[in-house]
């Protein structure tokens, strides 16, 4: 006989980067030489610009962030009606899949691989075996950069020569951009899958695939990026509650992150705006008993990598009213998460991600602090409210409730 499916929901959202300071080993990560110490992506955004987020300061913004960093800044002041709490993240790495994989309740066992910044930044070998797989004499790039600046340095030399163009960051990943129309789509995700069956037993985290259009001084990226992710080192979350029967739904780049493991249901688009017709459609369709992870990157991808202070707020002011509509629509009985995978602070130097803590902010269990927890023990949390078997190292900070 199989057991009824509680009616509880969980939605567990990630604010890519959205960090809020105070990560107690900030000093042992880097941008460049300076150490990540006192990186703030929210503080430092409030401080340079005024920022008006009601609804996720509701739930404790405002005071997550003074928790975290100690940092109090006008118009994040509300007294908290919802959970509200920080998170530290133990895993050696302030990448997507460390803060994502983490947040599910797995953390990284391993020190990623980083590629060196120099010129050329990858192996003789692995660059022949690229190129070999690719059906090219060679590969353009091999070296760290932004994914729009080599377009525009390389894109009409990759269409002229069919070489694919391979970049990587202070990320551990390799990236691989390629013309839609003249090296095709297909052709583009088949060479990435191959190459990472080369570099994941490298410990390598991603090979991404970068499709572009367009035409010399006109090249844009297109929507299809796709990422060929090692797959999570122990059971996240969603293959907990996938395997027990619950609807899994992943919006974004979840279904990448997790390698597509433990996910009933994707959900793509090709703008954060997108992604949110996503989550407010399902909360009002999603099952009983379901979980939805969903990822907004455009903070990481668009700002805080351009180092864009005012386009980070404006995005955070965007979300926040997304984030209304949203808890508008939820159920007695729902949990919601909002949280992030790490920092990345605009105002800090250099384009890399930065060690933070991260904000807790739930919905469905009234006002509720949380105090300082770990990212392990959003998986447990989750786990806990909709009924599943205590797994792995995280504790629900729900049992107070």
């Amino acid at each position: 006989m199989v057991d009824a499916i509680p009616a509880r929901r969980a939605f567990l959202i990630v604010m890519d980067s959205v960090g809020i300071g105070g990560a107690p080993d900030a000093e042992r990560f880097f941008n460049g030489t300076l150490p990540d110490s006192g990186a703030n992506t929210l503080g430092h955004i409030a401080r340079e610009m005024p920022l008006h987020l009601p609804n996720l300061d509701a739930l404790g913004l405002g005071a997550a962030l003074t928790l975290a960093s100690g940092m109090v800044v006008a118009g994040l002041g509300a007294a908290p009606q919802g959970l509200w709490g920080a998170a530290s993240e133990v895993s050696p790495g302030k990448d997507t899949p460390s803060g994502h994989w983490e947040l599910a309740g797995v953390p990284v066992p391993w020190n990623w691989h980083h590629f060196p910044d120099t010129i050329p930044s990858f192996p003789d070998e692995l660059s022949r075996g690229i190129a070999a797989l690719a059906g090219t004499a060679g590969i353009l790039g091999n070296c760290h950069a932004s994914g729009t600046e080599i377009l525009a340095a390389l894109g009409a030399e990759h269409l002229r020569t069919g070489w694919p163009i391979c970049y990587t960051s202070a990320d551990s990943v390799l990236q691989i951009a390629a013309h839609e129309d003249s090296f095709g789509l297909e052709r583009l995700y088949a060479l990435c899958r191959a190459v990472a069956q080369k570099v994941h037993p490298m410990r390598v985290g991603r090979v991404i695939a970068r499709p572009f259009s367009g035409r010399e001084g006109d090249f844009r990226r297109t929507a299809n990026r796709r990422d060929f992710a090692i797959p999570a080192p122990g059971e996240t979350i969603l293959d907990r509650a996938f395997a027990a029967g619950r609807a899994t739904h992943a919006i974004g780049k979840i279904g990448d992150i997790f390698s597509h493991r433990g996910i009933s249901h994707l959900h793509k688009g090709d703008s954060d705006a997108a992604l949110s017709g996503h989550l407010l459609r399902l909360a009002d369709t999603a099952e009983a008993g379901s979980l939805t992870f969903a990822n907004f990157v455009e903070f990481d991808s668009l700002y805080g990598h351009r180092r864009d202070i005012a386009g980070y707020g404006r995005a955070l002011e965007w979300f926040d009213r997304v984030a209304g509509a949203f808890l508008a629509r939820m159920r007695p009985g729902d949990l919601a998460i909002f949280t992030a995978d790490h920092g990345n602070d605009p105002s800090w130097s250099g384009t890399d991600h930065t060690r933070e803590r991260v904000p807790v902010l739930g919905w469905g269990y009234g006002a509720m602090p949380v105090g300082q927890v770990a990212f392990v023990d959003v998986a447990a949390s989750i786990a806990d409210h909709l009924g599943l078997a205590p797994q792995g190292p995280g504790r629900s900070f729900l049992k107070a409730a």
